[in-house]
């Protein structure tokens, strides 16, 4: 019995979904886009038990969403420009994966504050909701990594992954030409997911939970988590002998820490 199940699971999932013609729509964009619809429900239900704007939110998300995009494939290409410069064809070929996370981040985080700036809508309240939001689609955007077996780990053995419990099709999607490596997409989705659960609980159990708090926090869970999860990765992006993304979650995390305080020195408005 065992032996047909591992049969079954044996296979290595299809970048591809379906095709359309001459198109073919690929499991990459449908995940990511998942994502984002899930994102913009969690953020707009939020957004309503404050009392504000929904045409207000959707301007936020669709805006920091297509910026964002832009912002993802701009920092990754810019990192990686040596390549990119001898195939300058490639640049807009998202589909084949290569969008930066942070710089998705950084871009459209800019774009929903000065948004918000302008609708005259705290920050903070804005980055509360939008936090929780964010961190489902990343935990979600990351397994489009895994259907591409890209933003992988270094090699590992079969055994400590099958030891680990991991399900077939996972273990499986993580051999590539024969090898078998970290499956780090698994630990950053899985890190999120772990954040956001721990999220809720601190904003329904803590008193004196203030404005900010939230952002603050995601800063600093995603920041530890990444910094520490980008040093297992064979693609990083590097600035000299850095890894991009290790020092940009260090710096995140110094920043969540200094919010925090702000937040509660100058008795920020509680979140409610």
């Amino acid at each position: 019995m065992k032996s047909i199940f591992l049969l079954m699971f044996s296979w290595v999932i299809d970048p591809v979904a379906f095709e359309l013609g001459p198109f073919s729509v690929r499991w990459y964009g449908i995940i990511i886009g998942c994502g984002i619809l899930i994102a913009y429900k969690m953020f707009s239900q939020q957004v309503k038990e404050h009392g504000l704007d929904l045409e207000w939110a959707t301007d936020v998300m669709f805006w920091s969403i297509l910026l964002g995009f832009v912002g993802a494939r701009l920092y990754y290409v810019l990192f990686r420009w040596d390549y990119y410069q001898a195939h300058p064809d490639q640049i807009i070929q998202v589909w084949q994966g290569g969008l930066a996370i942070y710089g998705g981040v950084l871009v459209g985080g800019l774009t929903a504050y000065l948004l918000t700036k302008r609708a005259q809508i705290s920050a903070r309240l804005m980055g509360d909701m939008a936090a929780p939001a964010l961190m489902v689609a990343q935990a979600i955007g990351r397994w489009g990594n895994f259907v591409n077996q890209e933003a992988h780990g270094g090699p590992i053995q079969r055994s400590l992954l099958a030891a680990w419990h991991l399900p077939e099709f996972v273990i499986e999607q993580m051999k590539i030409e024969g090898v078998y490596y970290h499956p780090t997409f698994l630990y950053e989705s899985s890190w999120n997911i772990m954040g956001l659960i721990l999220l809720f609980i601190c904003r329904s159990k803590f008193k004196g939970y203030k404005q900010g708090d939230t952002m603050a926090f995601y800063l600093i869970w995603y920041g530890i988590g990444r910094a520490i999860i980008e040093g297992l990765r064979t693609d990083s992006l590097y600035w000299g002998p850095i890894r991009v993304s290790q020092g940009l979650s260090i710096v995140l995390v110094g920043i969540g820490f200094t919010l925090m305080i702000v937040n509660h020195r100058r008795q920020t408005k509680e979140f409610n």
